[in-house]
Order: C-alpha cells, then sequence, then structure tokens
C-alpha cells in the first residue's frame, strides 16, 4: 500500500524543496524525492511543483510514497552476526571490510544480500531495492552495530528518532596525537567536497554536525577514544576528528598518507546502540565487544 505524507513547513526549513524533504526524511535521498515530483507524487499547497520550488513557512507539503516494488536485489547465504532480531527490527553486528548495500562496484556481498537471506525478504521497502531495511549506515571499513527494520512501520520510526537525535550512537576509535583534554565537543558543520565528490568537509555551507569525545586510554603517539554522535553527517566522525589534529588511524581518505602498520582502513567501531522499540516502546540497549582487528591495533600501540 502507498503512504501520504502531510508535513508543515515551519521556520527550521527552507531552500529547495527535494532538499529540504530529505533533510526532513533523512531515509529519503534527493533523487528519491525527485522521482517522486516527476511520476506527480508531491505536492505543495495542493498543487504539484518542480523541484527547485522554495519552500515557504507553512506550506503544507503532500508526499505519496508509492507502495514498494519487489526486491530485486539477490539474497545471498552470507554468515553474519545477528546480535537481535524480532519481527520490527534486526540489530546486526557488521564486519570491518563488509558493505552495507549494493552500489557501483559492489554489486553483491553486501550486508543487504546477507539480511535478505536471513529475513526471508521481510525487510521494510521504502529504501526501495537497493537498500531494503537500511535505516543508517555505516562505512564499509567501519565495523560494529547497524539497526534494520522488517517493515515500513518500523523504518519510519526509527528514521525519526535518528532526525530527532534520539538515538545513542557510541563508537570507539584511535586517533594519532595524545589528546590533552579529557573530553570536549567539536561543532562544526559539514558537507560534500566539491573537488571530490567522495569526500565531505567542514564548510559555513554545510549542515549542523555535532560529536562528542572521550579520552579512554593514551599511548605514546595516540589516543583511544569514545565517540557520541549528536547527529550524523556522512563521514561525521572522520572529517571532526581530522579537523582538530587527530584524523583516524588507518583512514585512506583523510588520515595520513603513510600510517601506522602499514593500515589502509580507519580504526572505527560503533559499539554502543540505544534507542526506544517501534512496538513495545521499551528502551534497547546494546553494545558490542571490540573486534579482534582493533584490539590488535590497541596492542600495537602500547608497545610503541
Amino acid at each position: 500500500m502507498s503512504r501520504l505524507l502531510n508535513i508543515k513547513i515551519s521556520d527550521e526549513y527552507s531552500g529547495r524543496i527535494d532538499k529540504v524533504l530529505s533533510d526532513i526524511y533523512p531515509e529519503f535521498t534527493r533523487s528519491f524525492i525527485q522521482k517522486q515530483i516527476e511520476d506527480n507524487n508531491l505536492k505543495a499547497n495542493g498543487k504539484t511543483v518542480p523541484a527547485k520550488y522554495k519552500v515557504k513557512l507553512n506550506d503544507i507539503i503532500e508526499l505519496s510514497i508509492p507502495a514498494p516494488r519487489q526486491i530485486e536485489t539477490l539474497a545471498q547465504d552470507i554468515d553474519i552476526d545477528i546480535v537481535y532480531e524480532d519481527s520490527d527490527i534486526v540489530i546486526v553486528n557488521k564486519p570491518q571490510g563488509m558493505v552495507v548495500h549494493p552500489s557501483a562496484g559492489h554489486d553483491d556481498g553486501t550486508m543487504v544480500n546477507a539480511l535478505l537471506y536471513h529475513c526471508k525478504g521481510n525487510l521494510s521497502g521504502i529504501n526501495g531495492e537497493i537498500r531494503p531495511g537500511i535505516v543508517h549506515r555505516i562505512d564499509k571499513d567501519t565495523s560494529g552495530l547497524l539497526m534494520v527494520a522488517k517493515n515500513d512501520s518500523s523504518h519510519f520510526y526509527l528514521s525519526n528518532l535518528l532526525k530527532d537525535h534520539n538515538i545513542t550512537r557510541k563508537y570507539h576509535a584511535i586517533v594519532y596525537g595524545v589528546i590533552k583534554e579529557d573530553e570536549g565537543i567539536i561543532e562544526k558543520p559539514i558537507q560534500r567536497c566539491q573537488q571530490d565528490r567522495k569526500k565531505m568537509g567542514i564548510s559555513q555551507n554545510g549542515k549542523f554536525a555535532k560529536t562528542k569525545y572521550k579520552v579512554l586510554e593514551r599511548f605514546k603517539d595516540t589516543t583511544y577514544v569514545e565517540l557520541s554522535l549528536f547527529t550524523g553527517r556522512t563521514h561525521q566522525i572522520r572529517v571532526h576528528m581530522t579537523s582538530i589534529g587527530h584524523p583516524l588511524v588507518g583512514d585512506p581518505v583523510y588520515g595520513r598518507k603513510k600510517h601506522l602498520f602499514g593500515l589502509n582502513k580507519q580504526t572505527l567501531h560503533a559499539k554502543i546502540l540505544g534507542f526506544t522499540h517501534p512496538s513495545s516502546l521499551n528502551e534497547m540497549y546494546f553494545e558490542s565487544e571490540i573486534p579482534i582487528y582493533f584490539k590488535d591495533i590497541i596492542d600495537k600501540c602500547k608497545k610503541i
């Protein structure tokens, strides 16, 4: 069945309607919104508008989400670490090196391929055939906890928790340099780099981003930290820590050209995930063990 969303524009939002709606609903990409506009599934104040339409205060937006098409991505019998599962959600512990969903150069072998097999296709469909069930992503070379929705109502609920910053997400990382302060907060806006669309960077024109860091252990030339996300921008932790002079050890994009121990993957693990369950409304809390690759790097840092 299709789903109708009604949005009243507050003074918090301004600009093109496709960008505004993708900000309000992070689960929808701008290309998805633009496709709905092309298909006449979006109206502003009862009238169809182009993607470049600039919203105004108190505009009433109606967005009709079409019923999901049958998922065509291949289900594959890939061993994955399921931490928790019920009729609404799946919590999975993703290994470093595994891509979350199919993309250019990664047609199969992804977490989505594995989940389709494990869940027998019972995943939310609002993200289409490529990203079924995926509420939020973590990078290929980041390990740790990932939250997955098995139906559309759970997906919308969890996406709104994310949008309202009501999900606890804590990461562990090893960064270069010895951080003097025991903890601190980074508030710097982030946007995609114009020169390299694969990279993000600090820009006053970017989206608000906030990260808290806490020192867990100091070594000779590196620091083991816990990072709490208040927002969820692409590459947020990697960009923020680089911006204060402490890039992640092994980060091939934002780190040093040559890394300790010959690493070419960032040492970043999504360790803690907490949220309110979409059906029971119980408080859920999950914590994963630091993986072996991460422990090995800590041991090596201690020996320097």
